[in-house]
């Protein structure tokens, strides 16, 4: 008996060590992360009942701000003066649904916190919690611009500053007015979150953004990437000339592969690409191999997530050498960007600001700074280096090669843009669909080509087999470089 009493008390001993232990992770080592977890009821509490920071454009307008609540259990309400035009970028913040965007990427500024003590003051007596205003390095004008060239159609701009990484304007459609999604009434946000959820006719929700989650095939603009392998990794292809052919057959098939219209082209390499000529690339493609072609295109970013200061950015993909291992038509197919070739378009604009700053890809990001109740600094962004994506030598050529583009007889891009403009451009136009029956149209530039201050990547998916990068985005990107040109006179 006395031995069963010994056990059980050894047994009770060793639980109430067990349930101290514990109290003591919960209290001293947790408690930092629990007390700031977004599943805390008491910052839910506080989140609602209290002002958010405001989000700001880069011109002050409010974009995001706490006004309060008609109705419901909280005292505060978010809303959205701009409705949709910066939902993609800037999110939302639900009650149901959470944080997205800009709201979730700097909760902990936005979120009414402590501030830091300054003074005896306020260590004798802490000020109350206040909240911080993020402001963005987005345009307005230029997103107002995007949207209404974009208007009827899905796509997206993608617009930045080539030499900090600064995103002036990422508009995408579909889109989605996120003032119902942060409602006080929770059957309003969930009848918003069903409804933003459903599919258009070409398959994408308002919730997708074709500006950074939505991946589609380049196109011939990937040619810009298979060009600058030559000239970093082999040199000795400079000089490649292709036949003048209007199709050709590839290694290992019976399929043809042709040109545009089946129209005859060959020539070096400042010849091909003008004119966007697909059997000359394939051809040379197919010299550089599989390990060139993916080196290359990681340099600049792809198979990777670019890291701008937004959430569920998708990374853009290019094939492995082993996965084109024994696969010569797929490394033809691969250095026109068909294929198992896909991009963002933030990252073909990243590819297009990469050749304008001599090679070098700035990180992106759409926080310019962020301040606190009494306008004092918190933080900014400082511009750094992500990629060095090629030679400031190599981007010099591919520069030159890209004015071609625009200002040769036979260059896709030749009459889209102004000559006073002096913009380096490529165009991209993929074949989609089970029969080829739908192109996605692309096209990328910057300018001036001289002395670059803006690039932009424009994309339209699901258009009809007859349409080409140059018809369908041309309009697009020559209006967007024009007004960012304009939007950032005086600067680079």
């Amino acid at each position: 008996m006395a031995r069963r009493i010994r056990w059980l008390g050894a047994v009770m001993i060793l639980c109430m060590t067990v349930v101290l232990v514990q109290l003591g992770n919960v209290q001293f080592k947790k408690a930092p992360s629990l007390a700031g977890s977004a599943l805390n009821p008491r910052n839910q509490v506080n989140q609602f009942d209290n002002p958010r920071g405001d989000i700001l454009a880069s011109n002050g307008a409010v974009l995001a701000k706490s006004v309060k609540a008609r109705t419901g259990a909280y005292k505060f309400e978010r809303i959205y003066p701009s409705g949709s035009l910066f939902a993609q970028t800037v999110g939302y913040s639900s009650y149901y649904l959470g944080t997205s965007g800009v709201e979730y990427q700097y909760d902990h500024y936005l979120t009414p916190h402590s501030q830091p003590i300054r003074t005896l003051d306020q260590w004798l007596s802490p000020p109350p919690k206040t909240s911080d205003t993020v402001s963005l390095t987005v345009n307005p004008s230029l997103q107002s611009k995007a949207r209404q060239l974009l208007a009827g159609r899905d796509g997206a701009v993608v617009v930045i500053v080539p030499s900090t990484g600064s995103i002036l304007a990422m508009y995408s459609n579909p889109t989605y007015d996120p003032n119902p999604l942060a409602s006080p009434s929770i059957p309003v946000e969930k009848a918003a979150d069903f409804a933003d959820n459903v599919k258009d006719s070409e398959g994408f929700t308002p919730f997708d953004s074709l500006a950074y989650h939505e991946s589609f095939a380049p196109g011939s603009t990937f040619k810009i990437v298979t060009t600058s392998a030559v000239y970093d990794l082999k040199p000795n292809l400079s000089n490649f000339s292709a036949p003048v052919l209007s199709q050709t057959p590839l290694p290992g098939t019976n399929k043809p592969f042709h040109n545009y219209a089946y129209e005859a082209c060959g020539g070096t390499i400042a010849q091909l690409l003008p004119p966007s000529c697909d059997t000359g690339y394939a051809l040379l493609g197919i010299q550089l191999g599989s390990s060139a072609l993916y080196t290359q295109a990681r340099s600049f970013g792809f198979d990777a997530v670019p890291p701008i200061d937004l959430p569920d950015v998708a990374a853009s993909s290019f094939p492995t050498p082993k996965q084109l291992a024994t696969n010569l038509p797929g490394v033809a197919y691969s250095a026109i960007g068909q294929l198992d070739v896909s991009a963002t378009a933030l990252q073909m604009a990243l590819v297009a600001a990469g050749v304008a700053n001599s090679g070098t890809v700035m990180t992106p990001h759409v926080m310019s700074q962020v301040r606190d109740d009494q306008g004092d600094l918190i933080t900014s962004f400082q511009p750094k280096p992500w990629l060095q994506a090629t030679t400031p030598q190599t981007a010099s050529t591919l520069t030159k090669l890209m004015q071609s583009v625009v200002t040769a007889p036979n260059g896709t891009a030749n009459g889209v843009f102004p000559p006073q403009v002096n913009a380096a451009a490529k165009t991209g136009t993929a074949e989609t669909g089970v029969f080829n029956q739908f192109t996605t149209d692309w096209m990328i530039a910057f300018a001036p080509a001289n002395a670059p201050r803006v690039a932009v990547a424009v994309v339209v998916p699901q258009q009809s087999a007859s349409a080409t990068g140059s018809s369908v985005t041309g309009p697009i990107i020559s209006a967007m470089i024009q007004a960012a040109l304009s939007a950032t006179a005086g600067g680079r």
